[in-house]
């Protein structure tokens, strides 16, 4: 898991990229690569 400031770059490394919102945080996760996911923070 990554911590960044801005999520937007990382979103377009994958097409399998999802950013989603969990308890006030933004998250991006990935099902099929799970060393995608990162949060913002």
């Amino acid at each position: 898991m990554k911590i960044r400031n801005s999520l937007k770059s990382l979103k377009g490394r994958h097409r399998d990229n999802r950013v989603i919102r969990r308890r006030g945080r933004t998250y991006v996760i990935n099902k099929t690569q799970p060393k995608f996911k990162a949060r913002q923070g």
